[in-house]
Order: C-alpha cells, then structure tokens, then sequence
C-alpha cells in the first residue's frame, strides 16, 4: 500500500498535479456537466458511442475518471492510480479521436486534431505515475 503514496517532497511534480486538475476541471466540465459548450454526461457517452463505437458504460468510466482525478490531483490524494486512469483514459481518446489526424493539434487545413495535446497531457499523467504526487500531497503525508 505504501507503494502507491510513496513520492518525494518534489516541487516539479505539484505543478504538473496542478496543472493536470486544471486542464481536467475544464475539459472534464465539458464532458460531465455539459459546461463551456460541452454536451454533458449523456449527451457526450451517446456521441462516443455514435462516433466511435465506445461502450456507454466505458464511457462514464472515462467521464468519471476525469471528475474524480480533480480534487484528487489538486489535495495530492492517490495520485498515482488517478494518473493511471487518466493515462488509459488520454490513450483511447488518442487512439479512437486523435490518431488519423496526425501528430499536430492544428494545422494544414485538417478537419481534426491530432494527438499533440493528448500526447502533453498523457505525458503529465505519467510523471505522476512514476513520481508520485510530490511536495504538498496527502500522499506524501500518509506515506511518512
């Protein structure tokens, strides 16, 4: 179990955990509450399964993830399994939505975007993985 809170009292690693809260608490706002133009829970899981052949449930799966990894990135409370999940999350929306459109978000007159950005946040989400939550997480706390 200490496995999973054990970090360092890294600075570097709360700016990436608070950076991943942030970019989620907006784009997951999009997909669960229907917030900045998004289209909510049911409407966001039905366009998955529309557009891309996602199961509804995996779909509140992913939707849920993204909810809880907020609060759990910005207190640095199981940091390491919320990263996880944000990472398989990060790799299916690449593979189904991102992929075909290349490596750059914009550009060239594409009608999508490419894996850019999912790969930057992907990249975020494994440095937590592997480091941990940092300085100034509950996961430090409970792993002393």
């Amino acid at each position: 179990m200490n496995a999973i809170f054990q970090t360092e009292p890294n600075l570097a690693l709360v700016v990436v955990r608070l950076g991943l809260a942030v970019t989620f608490l907006a784009h997951g706002s999009m997909h669960l509450l229907g917030w900045h133009g998004g289209r909510g829970l049911m409407g966001q899981v039905t366009n998955w399964k529309e557009k891309y052949h996602i199961p509804v449930w995996i779909g509140v799966v992913g939707i849920v993830t993204e909810a809880l990894s907020v609060p759990g990135m910005i207190l640095g409370f199981l940091t390491r399994p919320l990263a996880l999940g944000l990472m398989i999350f990060l790799a299916v929306a690449t593979w189904k939505s991102h992929w075909e459109f290349g490596f750059f978000l914009s550009g060239g007159g594409r009608k999508g975007m490419g894996i850019e950005y999912c790969m930057a946040l992907f990249l975020m989400a494994l440095a937590l993985l592997v480091g941990g939550g940092g300085a100034l997480s509950l996961d430090h706390m409970l792993s002393r």
